[in-house]
């Protein structure tokens, strides 16, 4: 696995969001695992596949704390999201 790539194709993925999609990598190898009665490893094609199906949580989040450094800052809480 090309880790490099990886880390590119998954900019902007939380911690949370690539713990899912390594389980979803995992889970759609375990047929062809069980067929075969053996573990296969997982691959990039696997891990680019569960990517696909996992979409970053982090663009909502920010949506939503954008609203709230923009129209809810009255004391300066969040203007370290406003710099970002």
């Amino acid at each position: 696995v090309d880790i490099a790539d990886l880390a590119k194709r998954t900019e902007g993925y939380s911690g949370a969001d690539l713990r899912a999609v390594v389980d979803r990598a995992v889970e759609g190898k375990l047929p062809e695992s069980l067929r075969l009665g053996r573990v296969l490893p997982i691959t990039a094609v696997d891990l680019r596949q569960a990517q696909r199906q996992q979409p970053p949580s982090t663009r909502e989040w920010f949506s939503t704390a954008k609203n709230y450094a923009l129209y809810a800052n009255e004391s300066g809480l969040y203007d370290d999201i406003l710099r970002y």
